[in-house]
């Protein structure tokens, strides 16, 4: 009985493997790297040289009392962060003293004034009686004028002798009143004009003083410090706070030699050669652009960075900057409203002209490889370029186009190591936005027949 049923399994085991399916042939699937591509943005125009920095103040000045005195008004906005618009008055002095001051030299005026007058006709009064001498001297008709009646030897000289001792005696007399020039009281008179002079000056120095006991701002700021109160004593000199101009502001982008050469004619920027640059600078997620322009540069590296330093500036910084056409992540949506101002301190990104080129490309500084290589995909394999590297950022490289080809896209990631010619396949979400440049994409694997899949079961 055991035989009988060894035999029937064997013939079972037979018959099972007489009757099999041949498995289904499936050719090899062939292993290609999935990588992730961009196509490179070209430009035409002006290049935009890129770089970085810190807003800073371009006018600040320290608010100081210039004469002393007691603090009888102070302006409600001389507040930490408060605006202040031009000629606006930020404190007055007590000018209770300095008014009493005035006066006083108005009335040394008026006396030194009544002093000049005096001695002006005192002058007047002694060159008349100095004419009158000399008429009375001129007027001696005969030769004996001058001689002494008893001296009788005098007499019995020649009279043309006598005539001469006459005119003789006369001029030495007439000298002598001339070079004395008290007789005529000309120094009298200098003298009360220089204490007319004198006082005059004290009282425009106690007018002056007077006008500084008011204080307004030169131009309008925000404040940036203030240590001052109301009815506190301040001395000349004294800070009592600061303020910021709100006219322009400047920013100091540092570049390499390299790039400062990328823009033409840059150490003769001023009025004549206007070089227009942009900053931007993020609020709320947002990013926002004010207009800019080369306003000097530093003729002296940076000692530290061996840099050279671009100084922008930037026009109507509390206007708040404009939307920028591209934007850092998703960012919100901006309005007037919520448009910023732009703040002193803050870290901007900025854009200056640079030299015009036919066209130049901006790669992701992911896509650059050792060496300045790139990684560029045609016909769905890999060819290794070396570019010329114009400029670069934290994030981008301006890049010369010659060797790129036409509609070139560069490979961005998924890949560690690459050979000339190696096949790869691009990610969908790349490829999807880069069908219109890359040409038609690999098509996907079809989905099995409905045929095929009723014979699977």
């Amino acid at each position: 009985m055991g035989g009988l049923i060894l035999l029937g399994a064997i013939l079972i085991a037979a018959a099972l493997i007489l009757l099999r399916s041949e498995p289904e042939e499936k050719a090899p699937v062939e292993q290609i790297p999935l990588v992730q591509a961009e196509p490179v943005e070209i430009r035409s125009g002006n290049l935009l040289i890129s770089g970085a920095g810190t807003v800073r103040a371009r006018e600040e000045l320290t608010l100081a009392a210039e004469v002393a005195g007691k603090l009888v008004y102070v302006n409600p906005a001389l507040r930490e962060g408060q605006l202040i618009a031009r000629g606006e008055t930020l404190f007055r002095i007590d000018t209770a003293d300095y008014r009493n001051a005035v006066q006083t030299a108005q009335a040394d005026v008026a006396a030194q004034g009544v002093s000049v007058l005096q001695a002006r006709e005192e002058v007047a009064l002694a060159k008349a009686e100095l004419a009158r001498f000399q008429q009375r001297g001129a007027s001696a008709g005969n030769a004996y004028a001058s001689v002494d009646s008893s001296d009788y030897a005098a007499q019995i000289l020649p009279p043309d002798v006598l005539v001469q001792k006459a005119q003789a005696g006369r001029q030495v007399a007439e000298q002598s009143i001339s070079s004395n020039g008290l007789a005529t009281r000309e120094p009298q008179l200098k003298s009360a004009q220089a204490g007319l002079r004198r006082a005059e000056a004290q009282l425009a120095n106690a007018r002056t003083a007077l006008k500084r006991t008011v204080v307004t701002a030169p131009f309008s700021g925000v404040v940036k410090t203030e240590q001052i109160a109301l009815g506190s004593f301040v001395q000349p000199g004294q800070s009592l706070g600061s303020i910021v101009g709100t006219a322009d502001y400047e920013a100091v982008i540092p570049l390499s030699e390299k790039e400062a050469a990328l823009i033409p004619q840059l150490f003769r920027a001023g009025a004549g050669n206007r070089i227009e640059a942009s900053v931007y600078s993020n609020y709320g997620g947002t990013r926002y652009r004010w207009s800019a322009y080369v306003d000097r540069v530093n003729r002296l590296l940076n000692p530290q960075t061996r840099t050279i330093d671009i100084f922008l500036r930037i026009p109507n910084p509390m206007r708040g900057g404009s939307p920028a056409a591209k934007q850092n992540g998703s960012g919100t949506t901006a309005t007037a409203a919520s448009a910023p101002p732009l703040f002193v301190g803050s870290f901007v990104d900025a854009e200056i002209t640079g030299r015009a080129m036919k066209e130049y490309g901006v790669l992701p500084l992911a896509a650059l490889k050792a060496g300045n290589k790139i990684w560029l995909v045609r016909d769905n394999r890999i060819h290794i370029v070396a570019v010329e590297i114009l400029q670069r950022t934290d994030k981008t490289a301006l890049i010369s186009t010659s060797g790129l080809g036409d509609k070139p896209v560069v490979i961005t990631g998924n890949l560690k190591i690459a050979t000339e010619g190696l096949r790869v396949r691009i990610a969908k979400p790349s490829l999807d936005k880069t069908a219109s440049q890359s040409g038609p994409s690999p098509a996907p694997a079809k989905p099995k027949t409905p045929a095929k899949a009723t014979a699977a079961k």
